[in-house]
């Protein structure tokens, strides 16, 4: 009988280009196998999407299955399901073990096979589950557990040369998009037709910008009417009307990094109320991105544009954060949370860091200037200031169209 391993090594193929040059992954390893020194941590196991493709590449798509990255002084190896087969070794700056479903937990064998047993193992605790917690204590029996969710956290919100020109390409990118929901803009015109033509001007541009890469994850949200009160709603089959309000969300996916254009928009005619509404939100916008200098704290940013809007008698409409971090994160996985203009967050602004302008102001159905108004740039900190990356345009005198 033939016998089936709990795992292997299926380098199939030539390693395809990465994002990234690879002294730019190993800058990245070198530093966190410091912050691992630091912390007494003798190998990380990493299970979430954007630790594994900030230090491998490698982005993975789940679908139930486990998957990991462990780094030693030594090592860096992605683990990875028998179904993908040689791809995440290819799209890898890593080493690669394919583990086996022909019995359960071979995952888990797999990571102790280059980690070893009774060691001090380092977990994102923002992402491991109580049940993959649990497996691993059992199979890798850890002399101790040190939590590795912050310092990577930090590691990833100072960006380098290499990752804020990419961004500074997905911000290109986001803006063509913009430019072609704004062209399929017309009376009749249904949120999901502007949306795909918006998602598919923005798929062209990535592959012509990055032939190499894979591709996926780029959407388009386009709401319009009351579906603009909130910034995540989806997208819908509502047709446009005459003097509707609408809301612009491009999100280029480029090789794991997300980049965002938000804009403010109407239907052919803007209401004095809605207009009202709509220049100041513009106003609290302009105004919170001459903040955005280095020194200056998320908090007191925040306590800033705050107190701008109450005397506007606008703060009640606030909904969310003024910003957040970008590179290694979306919807689909993490985000760094200690990069967000938030009234609880006290980090300081420092050149190199990414971070966007987006104030929302959202008036609730039946009122005067009624919906969801939100404008949003991505800025890179510099070291007297700010540079705005995002191109297109904001404001009335652009974005009434149709």
């Amino acid at each position: 009988m033939t016998t089936r391993p709990d795992m292997y090594r299926f380098h199939n193929g030539e390693k395809s280009p990465l994002p990234f040059a690879a002294s730019e992954y190993e800058a990245r390893l070198t530093e966190v196998r410091e912050r691992m020194d630091a912390l007494g941590v003798t190998a990380a196991v990493f299970t979430s999407m954007h630790n594994i493709a900030y230090y491998s590449g490698f982005l993975y798509c789940s679908f139930g299955r486990p998957y990991g990255l462990v780094v030693t002084d030594t090592d860096c190896v992605t683990i990875s399901a028998g179904i993908d087969a040689g791809q995440p070794w290819r799209r890898s700056f890593a080493d690669n073990i394919t583990y086996t479903d022909w019995q359960r937990d071979n995952f888990w064998r797999t990571i102790a096979s280059v980690t070893g047993e009774g060691t001090s193992i380092g977990y994102e605790s923002d992402h491991l589950t109580l049940m993959q917690r649990d497996k691993l204590e059992d199979f890798l029996k850890p002399s101790v557990m040190v939590d590795l969710f912050e310092t990577t956290m930090r590691q990833r919100m100072h960006k380098s040369a290499a990752e804020i020109a990419l961004i500074r390409q997905g911000a290109h990118v986001a803006d063509v998009g913009g430019y072609a929901i704004r062209d399929a803009v017309k009376v009749g015109m249904r949120e999901i037709d502007i949306a795909m033509a918006g998602r598919d001007a923005m798929e062209l541009e990535i592959a012509r910008r990055f032939p190499d890469a894979e591709y996926r994850d780029t959407w388009v949200w386009f709401q319009s009417g009351i579906n603009t009160d909130g910034a995540h709603n989806p997208v819908t089959a509502r047709e446009l009307q005459h003097g509707d309000i609408l809301s612009l969300n491009t999100f280029p996916m480029i090789s794991a990094y997300y980049t965002a254009l938000e804009r403010t928009m109407f239907v052919q005619d803007v209401d004095p109320a809605s207009l009202k509404i709509w220049e100041a939100n513009v106003a609290a916008h302009e105004y919170g991105m001459s903040l955005l200098t280095p020194g200056a704290s998320c908090a007191d940013v925040t306590h800033k544009i705050n107190d701008f809007l109450q005397e506007r008698d606008l703060l009640q409409y606030r909904t969310f954060g003024y910003g957040h971090s970008f590179g290694v994160l979306s919807h689909f996985y993490g985000r760094e949370a200690g990069l967000e203009l938030r009234e609880d967050i006290d980090t300081v602004l420092e050149p190199g860091m990414v971070i966007s302008m987006e104030p929302m102001l959202t008036i609730g159905e039946g009122n005067p200037g009624a919906g969801g108004y939100r404008e949003h740039d991505i800025l890179v900190i510099t070291e007297d200031g700010n540079e705005n990356i995002t191109g297109y345009p904001y404001g009335p005198e652009f974005n009434v169209v149709g």
